[in-house]
């Protein structure tokens, strides 16, 4: 999967997370901000990772502005940003759920 624009997915409201997905050219580079970095950071970068490695994304910047989410809200925000960045929301990956 190409990455062709910059997207976001989510919200700011408490038990969520914003996910901007844009184009990159080193790796998968995440941006995490998270007043519960130091806890749980390492995690939501994994998901966010195993995620986009799942739909064949092996380029991108993401900036993650979380607020709390559980892996299920970060995977799904996740994966919406990524189809819409791709231009693909009319075809659901459903593999990667």
């Amino acid at each position: 999967m190409e990455i062709k624009e910059t997207a976001v997915a989510g919200t700011l409201e408490s038990s969520d997370i914003q996910i901007m997905l844009s184009k990159g050219t080193d790796g998968i580079v995440i941006d995490l901000e998270s007043d519960v970095a130091k806890q749980f950071g390492t995690q939501i970068k994994k998901v966010i990772t195993e995620t986009l490695t799942a739909m064949g994304i092996q380029n991108a910047k993401v900036k993650a502005v979380d607020k709390g989410a559980l892996d299920c809200v970060i995977k799904a925000r996740t994966i919406a940003a990524a189809q819409r960045a791709a231009k693909t929301t009319d075809e659901p990956a459903w593999e990667v759920l």
